[in-house]
């Protein structure tokens, strides 16, 4: 092979640090970008938050035209994220405040401490009580299920062997309150202490007996029996429910009721009773003990019906509106080179990148939600079943940008509608061909089942066969199978299971 030297043209996206915070922006859910926007406000000392919506002056003066020049170079840079926004960098500067004035001639090695008694600093004491209060409020403060059982564990009068066979089976349930790695255990005192598995589960017995009723169970069939053998034995339907519980629990499962009456000899009346406390019982006894915070969402974008037009616009209480600081600004000289003034200098163009980053964040999300608000007006006037199908390339076909900016942009982001708050990816689904050469929606799809099994006789719930019929009738060709797979989606069970008793 004959080595060579030549010359070729190309055109490459380069991924420049302004580009890179632009599209890890774009991809963040509300929550996640109110931390972002945090830490940057924390690193950078030109940012603050801005306390009103005043008109903000222009902050690119005379005295920092050299930040201007590279803040316009950045802005041609980052415009490749999505070469049809158009959008420009919003440098927000507000009324200085009325704080003791800057000395207008400062020396070369002069430092902020000695203009300033103490430093500036960030007033964060309001996010921490509110950050202190959430906690409270949504923060489980109770005990948890290990420290409950060995609280009662040491009630006991145990041997040492004992209690220390307690202690581990204890530190073996999970969270949901089910023993783990029973086999291990038995092995483990087996080889420690020359336990045989009788002696291990004596223990294990002792352990079972505490309160939540049905901990440390092996598997299901024993928790529900243990807690049937904590209530009263002599209520109706008790000793049916244990035979279910320990002898039929696949076919309870199941529920093959002709099955199980012709396995227990019961008749319909006694088996509608024994199942009645059989649904009383707990089948996760840990749950109410495990630590959990709520989960909230906060809509991204509001969709509004006014004079009969959707109209789309963001939340602009869920993100908060970031600012240059006018005092820091005013102290930018340009012919200064000083160590203080190239660190401010730095921190200022750092502060239009992340103002930049954010006004392409949200106009690109504005363009999208505008965009699939437009193509799903039906779904907003009529409801899930006239939702079209959708899919990014449509998008971003006509935004003129990339599918991978739509499915940022669409990532963890949430629309409140009348009808209710949905993903932005609740909106795309693939399309199925309909017997008049159209195309329906899988979305649509899915809700034509909910409402056909929603009026179905109970009696003889219908089949996914005959879901396919019906929807064939009304002009949709799916297969059985489809149906299948769009009603388990839906966390809807087959027609044997929707039997009821």
């Amino acid at each position: 092979m004959k080595q060579a030297l030549g010359m070729r043209t190309g055109q490459a996206l380069t991924m420049t640090p302004a580009l890179q915070q632009a599209i890890r922006l774009l991809q963040l859910s509300t929550l996640d970008l109110k931390q972002e926007i945090q830490q940057a406000i924390e690193s950078n000392l030109m940012l603050e938050l801005s306390d009103d919506d005043s008109p903000e002056p222009d902050a690119n003066t005379d005295a920092d035209a050299e930040s201007v020049e590279d803040a316009g170079a950045m802005s041609e840079r980052t415009s490749s994220l999505d070469a049809s926004d158009g959008l420009a960098a919003e440098v927000a500067a507000t009324e200085v405040r009325g704080d003791e004035p800057m000395q207008d001639e400062m020396p070369v090695d002069a430092d902020w401490g000695d203009i300033y008694d103490t430093p500036v600093k960030s007033d964060n004491s309001s996010d921490d009580d509110d950050l202190a209060e959430f906690r409270r409020a949504n923060q489980h403060s109770g005990e948890t299920l290990l420290e409950h059982l060995r609280w009662q564990a040491g009630l006991l009068p145990l041997k040492e062997w004992e209690a220390e066979v307690a202690d581990y089976l204890i530190d073996a349930v999970n969270d949901d309150g089910y023993l783990e790695d029973w086999d291990e255990a038995c092995e483990h005192f087996r080889e420690a202490f020359g336990l045989r598995v009788e002696q291990v589960e004596k223990v294990l017995r002792q352990v079972q007996d505490f309160d939540p009723p049905g901990v440390a169970a092996r598997d299901l069939g024993e928790c529900l029996r243990l807690q049937l053998q904590q209530l009263d034995a002599g209520q109706p339907g008790h000793a049916l429910a244990l035979l279910l519980v320990e002898k039929h629990l696949p076919m309870l499962a199941r529920r093959d009721y002709p099955g199980l009456r012709r396995a227990t000899g019961h008749d319909e009346a006694g088996l509608r009773v024994a199942l009645a406390l059989i649904q009383r019982l707990q089948p996760h006894p840990g749950r109410p003990y495990a630590a959990h915070e709520s989960d909230y969402i906060e809509p991204d974008v509001f969709v509004t019906k006014h004079q009969g037009k959707w109209r789309v616009g963001l939340n602009r209480e869920s993100t908060p509106v970031v600012r240059i600081n006018p005092h820091y600004l005013s102290m930018v000289k340009r012919a200064d080179s000083s160590k203080d003034q190239l660190t401010m200098k730095t921190h200022l163009q750092e502060a239009r990148y992340f103002l930049h980053s954010l006004q392409s964040r949200n106009d690109t999300l504005l363009r999208v939600a505008q965009c699939i608000v437009e193509e799903q007006r039906a779904f907003l006037d009529y409801g899930p079943e006239a939702m079209r199908p959708l899919v990014l390339r449509d998008v971003a076909g006509q935004l003129g940008i990339h599918e991978s900016t739509v499915s940022r942009a669409t990532a963890n982001k949430y629309l409140l509608t009348p009808r209710g708050l949905f993903e932005l990816k609740h909106f795309f689904s693939s399309h199925v061909q309909t017997s008049d050469g159209g195309v329906a929606s899988a979305t649509a799809i899915q809700a034509m089942l909910k409402r056909l099994i929603a009026a179905e006789n109970p009696a003889q719930p219908l089949s996914d066969a005959t879901l396919a019929d019906l929807l064939q009738k009304e002009g949709i060709q799916v297969a059985r199978r489809t149906v299948a797979k769009y009603r388990e989606a839906m966390n809807l069970p087959p027609s044997h299971e929707r039997r009821p008793l």
